[in-house]
């Protein structure tokens, strides 16, 4: 097990939500950080509530604007002189059948939840590489190890992270770099207000399941343990983690559970 107390930590999406979260609970723990989203009033705000914002440095940042992403790491890596852990946390999900959605919204999907995502990490590889150390720590979802109807492309682009980082782990365990991927089910967040649908617009409207899930807070702390236990995969929800286990030795009965449930 490793402390994480006093690690340098890059979080993207951390203006809300999970990463808004993580900042606060790694900043108490006096880890030095780098918060990223493309919402640099909310990032400054959330370096204001931070125990100790003198050791939290803010680097705006969109994972769909790739030409941008060296210069940024750059910047991230010199904030305070190396970087220890990546927490890529940026995502959009998804709320549409796949009859009705836009070809553009699969694009969107892909871009931000993979694409800018791996470009990111491919980029930093080098960092860790040199330092013999280092760790990706890559929140995906539930819905990247089984899928929900209205969440195709979300589910997608998760399964992608997942076959991406299971074979970075692989070809890079023998430099010292970790990887950890968090499978969140419903936690308390605004993903499904911001959940693009059909025309790629956002909901807008939050949902039961999202209101009654786990307080950020709480998934925040599991998040911290799961790193420190250098975990290559962590669940974290209630109920619907029974999904994982269903998926792998019951299928077909996942399958008309889903089905079932109130999804939307």
């Amino acid at each position: 097990m490793t402390e994480i107390n006093g690690k340098t930590v890059w979080i993207t999406g951390a203006s809300s939500g999970i990463g808004e979260a993580m900042a606060y609970a790694l900043n108490s723990k006096g880890c030095n950080l780098i918060i990223s989203s493309r919402k640099e009033k909310d990032l400054l705000k959330v370096q204001g509530h931070c125990e100790f914002p003198e050791k939290v440095a803010v680097v705006p940042l969109d994972l769909t604007n790739l030409d941008v992403l060296p210069n940024r790491v750059e910047t991230a890596k010199e904030a305070f002189g190396g970087i220890d852990i990546l927490i890529n946390n940026a995502g959009i999900s998804q709320r549409s059948l796949i009859v009705e959605t836009e070809f553009a919204v699969y694009e969107k999907l892909i871009q931000v939840n993979y694409l800018g995502t791996v470009a990111l990490s491919r980029l930093l590889l080098p960092h860790f590489i040199n330092r013999k150390s280092g760790q990706f720590v890559t929140v995906t979802s539930l819905m990247g190890k089984f899928g929900s109807p209205y969440r195709s492309g979300y589910c997608a682009a998760k399964h992608a992270l997942h076959g991406f980082f299971d074979v970075l782990r692989m070809e890079h365990e023998k430099d010292g770099i970790a990887v950890t991927l968090i499978c969140p089910g419903f936690i308390q967040t605004n993903v499904a207000k911001n959940a693009l649908t059909a025309d790629g617009s956002a909901q807008g409207t939050d949902d039961q399941a999202t209101q009654n899930g786990l307080p950020t807070a709480v998934c925040a702390q599991r998040i911290i343990r799961a790193i420190e236990k250098r975990r290559f995969e962590a669940y974290i929800g209630r109920k619907e983690i029974m999904g994982i286990y269903l998926k792998r030795f019951f299928p077909k009965y996942l399958h008309k559970f889903v089905l079932k449930s109130k999804v939307r």
